[in-house]
């Protein structure tokens, strides 16, 4: 919602300038303030943050402050999902461009590996390629890592990196999946690297990244895994490390709860499953994008019918838009809603 005030107060909702902040506190502390105090700050009414009371023209009441944070929430998921697209747009195009030098020069040149973008074909040349920036590597480790549960023999993969990182001072932010949070081989691998590493998870992340020193970055390069992209170039790293610090900023602390959802008898989990149900997407795209399999996501889907009393796919995703389930997680605060077929109001 920013940049959306006067070219005098030149500010979004989310960073009010000081009149502004002064005159909306003053309408949250006592419910109105009188129009005329808030004409010298016309960005308030332009950014719906004070309408006109119906009662008296002459005041004017506040928008109150959890819809505001809900607006602004709405905003960041949806700069999120466009970054998403957009990183997934570069990786295909490059691919696309890739393919044709390969057509043209099938046999790599030794100069090609002081490109700004190698492709890393094979799993020893990749294990090498991160090998190498480890050892580099002397401030900061940066990784997203999709999927559930992480398997065993994938957290001791690259174990011996993170113990040497560890042994210089490197500190290291990890991404996952909530559902990661109940994988016994995590929780370990945590309590072995310490402080050195902190994580944080959301209902669901952008595809496997790994970020060494904010300069050079590893992400994949086929659906199998088995080729990667090294990137060097200044730009593509900024822009991937702008990704990961959006997607930080929206996760969770392992060590922190999971929000509750506000409505009686939906769970975190199920809530996220109804926002991708309301956007379309089938089962196994579900599941896959939160980490859990097509019969996990399918029970969820059934107990969420049950719960909102709809009869058939079509009634659910009427259900949930009814009950705001349909967009990113609210406050509690925020509205009440009664679920179908139950006596007492439900807050979302």
């Amino acid at each position: 919602m920013a940049g959306h005030g006067t070219e005098e107060h030149p500010h979004g909702a989310d960073r009010l300038c000081e009149a502004g902040d002064r005159v909306y506190a003053r309408a949250v502390r006592r419910g109105r303030v009188a129009r005329t105090d808030a004409e010298p700050v016309p960005c308030l009414l332009e950014l719906a943050l004070l309408h006109p009371d119906p009662d008296d023209m002459d005041w004017l009441v506040p928008t109150s402050p959890q819809e505001v944070m809900t607006r602004l929430l709405r905003g960041v998921y949806d700069e999120v999902r466009e970054s998403q697209r957009r990183v997934g747009s570069a990786v295909s195009a490059f691919e696309r461009y890739a393919g044709l030098g390969r057509q043209s020069q099938p046999a790599a040149s030794a100069s090609a590996e002081g490109t700004a973008i190698r492709v890393l074909d094979g799993l020893s040349r990749i294990q090498a390629a991160m090998d190498e920036a480890t050892e580099a590597c002397t401030t900061e480790v940066l990784t997203v890592q999709p999927g559930g549960i992480r398997r065993e023999d994938e957290l001791t993969e690259g174990l011996h990196r993170a113990l040497a990182l560890r042994g210089r001072g490197v500190r290291m932010r990890d991404l996952y999946t909530h559902v990661a949070r109940h994988g016994q081989g995590l929780l370990n691998y945590l309590e072995l690297m310490g402080d050195t590493v902190e994580a944080r998870t959301l209902d669901e992340v952008i595809d496997r990244l790994i970020l060494f020193d904010r300069t050079v970055a590893f992400i994949p390069a086929n659906a199998d895994r088995t080729m990667a992209l090294e990137l060097r170039h200044p730009a593509l790293v900024e822009y991937l490390v702008t990704v990961f610090e959006r997607l930080w900023r929206l996760a969770i602390p392992l060590t922190a709860p999971l929000p509750d959802t506000g409505i009686e008898g939906i769970s975190h989990r199920e809530q996220s499953i109804a926002a991708l149900l309301a956007e379309g997407h089938q089962d196994a795209v579900i599941a896959e994008r939160l980490g859990i399999s097509v019969r996990t996501c399918r029970a969820h889907i059934a107990r969420l019918s049950e719960t909102l009393g709809a009869a058939s796919r079509t009634q659910l995703g009427v259900r949930i838009a009814q009950v705001g389930l349909d967009g990113p997680p609210r406050t509690a605060e925020s509205a009440v809603v009664r679920l179908p077929g139950r006596g007492s109001p439900t807050v979302r």
